[in-house]
């Protein structure tokens, strides 16, 4: 089976099983478990679990009707109302929409599977084939209440609360879940779903009732993606997306787009001094954790944000070998140490190597699912995307997969546009060797760039060295029998700078040739303490950069404003968080402007704009030129292979 099939579920197909999804809304049956039936007896009689473990008062086998339950939390609710309110009635119709569909798919994995052939000679099977049916039948069951709980929590989110926490509390998880066939599997949750609707501390609204079933069919999802990993003969299931038809509703293997509680990923622990050089990318790294610190969870902002400081999106480049999976994990060492002194939660959440999809729309949906984390205002997240060019490559390349493509597609859609939420708490980080290899949209997103260059001198040499044969020296003094440098102590040039003007070299002029033509055309004309050299400017670097857009100015802005909040938080706000950390959002905005003025002293606007220009415009000209000469050298290469073959072939 090739990989990339989608497959529609027609609404004429569904329709023809709603009336069979509509019997199990009317009436399941389920004989309990042991396990589930001894639960918690030791607790407290108000427990709803031990409300669960006795649900079916002595006998062995019950039935409940989740729509006589409905109906019975309507009149408890509205005894007055005729009609049925509207929450009701959503969940009522979410769970029936649900249930179909899970049918359908259930129906599909059959024929696909080749459980039918096995269901119709059933009394015919061997051992081996009895075990196949058993097998396939568990995968067909946790396949089907997969779909029906991702297509209930599809249909309902949105009219559920945003924040479900209250009713997490209450909910005390699902006893049991069966996979023994599709009949029992339903059987099965629904008599739970069933159960705790009818709980008196469940429900007390009618919102209450959606807000249930969002955490309910939730908690099946989890469960089933807890057993998935002991499922046989899932081929038919994960290399193909069932589309439902004039919906975005999509079924795509296993893949949750809902599962927005995105676990931090281990990481290894690393610290600043351990990185030589980099000097630019260590400092950058230093800013970007303390602008992060400063988000404010109440207020859902970020002072810095409003200063101008903040960068959503952001990109370390440099050549191979020169310390960036190093940076990721110093940035996050730092980020995940203050979070635990400040008790503020952190999530480190790296784009996944897997993401590539080869399937249609598989992409798209791993993206979302990776994106989908970075608009939670309730903790810091620091998203590193390692080797970016893999899966942000130029869209117009030869030989780009359409997966690449889906993934850059979501991406811009997130960073800016319609989807986009920053809340000043969450920051993506591009890391790359091919800045030029990059596509031209996803690097104007980019907000904050620094070069990861390494080791760039003698002492930044010696002290590569010098991390290397020290544990040698710690283990066994005098085996390492050289001399020390006479002038200059272990580290000391790896400290952090104080600012961005101790690292940058000073720039007044472009390097590259064409920018710097350009530069020399306008000052002709204009002084750069005018407001219109710039004007003039971007329109003169347009003619020669066709892509340079409005997008590159507010680039150029933010990195002025960068350097305009370019200061150290006092340290003793790290110390005491009271004095600045666990403060309301105004004060810290306040105390950040009073730093940035007594900052502002010694730096000249108009000098830091022109900087800012030349740095990013030779930037611009860089990305541009390489690209080009890659391709030439790859273009003169082919022909001298070519030569060679030739001369070869003569002889």
């Amino acid at each position: 089976m090739e990989h990339n099939s989608t497959f529609p579920i027609k609404q004429n197909e569904l329709d023809m099983l709603r009336e069979e999804a509509t019997s199990y809304i009317k009436s399941v049956q389920w004989e309990q478990g042991a396990r589930a039936k001894n639960k918690d007896k030791d607790a407290k009689d108000e427990s709803i679990l031990l409300y669960l473990s006795r649900a079916n008062n002595g006998s062995n086998v019950n039935v409940t009707s989740v729509s006589k339950t409905i109906l019975e939390l309507k009149k408890r609710l509205l005894p007055d109302s005729v009609a049925i309110p509207v929450q009701l009635n959503q969940t009522l119709y979410a769970v029936q929409e649900g249930i179909a569909l899970g049918i359908w798919i259930k129906d599909s994995y059959y024929d696909a599977s080749g459980l039918s052939t096995l269901n119709e000679n059933k009394s015919a099977l061997d051992t081996n084939g009895k075990r196949e049916y058993e097998s396939k039948m568990q995968t067909a069951t946790a396949f089907m209440l997969f779909a029906t709980a991702y297509n209930i929590l599809h249909n309902l989110k949105a009219h559920a609360s945003d924040d479900l926490s209250v009713m997490k509390q209450k909910f005390a998880g699902i006893p049991e879940v069966s996979l023994m066939s599709p009949l029992k599997g339903i059987s099965c949750a629904l008599f739970y779903y069933d159960k705790y609707l009818s709980h008196p501390d469940i429900v007390k609204s009618d919102k209450d009732v959606a807000d249930f079933t969002v955490v309910y069919f939730e908690a099946l999802i989890d469960e089933i993606q807890l057993r998935k990993s002991s499922l046989e003969h899932t081929a038919s299931i994960e290399d193909r997306t069932y589309k439902l038809e004039n919906s975005d509703f999509a079924v795509s293997g296993w893949s949750n787009v809902f599962a927005g509680s995105a676990k931090s990923v281990e990481f290894n622990k690393i610290q600043f001094e351990q990185i030589v050089g980099n000097r630019d990318a260590k400092h950058f790294a230093r800013r970007l954790t303390e602008r992060m610190l400063s988000y404010d969870f109440e207020a859902k902002k970020n002072p810095f944000q409003e200063l101008g400081g903040f960068m959503p999106v952001f990109m370390g480049y440099g050549i191979p070998g020169t310390g960036k999976s190093m940076l990721i994990a110093a940035i996050a060492t730092r980020l995940k140490e203050h979070c635990d002194n400040l008790d503020i939660p952190f999530l480190f959440h790296p784009m996944p190597d897997t993401l590539i999809s080869t399937f249609q729309g598989g992409s798209a949906e791993k993206m979302v699912e990776w994106m989908k984390p970075l608009q939670d205002p309730s903790k810091l997240i620091f998203a590193p995307i390692d080797d970016a060019e893999n899966n942000l490559q130029e869209r117009t390349s030869q030989g780009v997969s359409a997966g690449v493509k889906e993934v850059i597609g979501v991406f811009l859609r997130y960073t800016e546009g319609a989807y986009a939420v920053n809340y000043g708490n969450s920051s993506v980080g591009l890391f790359t060797n091919l800045p030029e290899m990059l596509d031209k949209a996803v690097i104007s997103r980019v907000q904050g760039r620094f070069k990861i260059d390494g080791a760039r001198n003698e002492h930044d040499f010696i002290d590569q060295d010098h991390l290397w044969w020290r544990k040698l020296d710690n283990t066994m003094p005098d085996f390492v029998n050289m001399s020390n440098p006479k002038d200059y102590n272990y580290l000391e040039a790896q400290q952090v700078a104080k600012n961005l003007g101790e690292i940058l070299d000073k720039v007044d002029n472009p390097t590259e040739q064409r920018v710097l033509e350009t530069f020399n055309k306008v000052q002709a004309k204009y002084k750069d303490t005018e407001h219109m050299f710039y004007a003039h400017l971007y329109t003169e670097i347009q003619k020669v950069f066709p892509f340079f857009s409005s997008r590159d100015v507010r680039n150029i802005q933010k990195a002025v404003s960068l350097r305009l909040t370019d200061f150290d938080l006092e340290s003793d706000w790290f110390e005491n968080p009271e004095t600045y950390f666990k403060k309301d959002y105004d004060t810290k905005f306040g105390m950040l402007q009073e730093l940035m003025r007594a900052n502002m002293k010694g730096l000249d606007f108009s000098d830091i704009r022109r900087q800012e220009v030349v740095r990013y415009l030779d930037n611009v000209a860089t990305i541009a030129d390489t690209d080009f000469k890659r391709k030439v050298d790859a273009r003169i290469n082919q022909l001298n292979i070519e030569t060679a073959a030739r001369e070869n072939f003569g002889k």
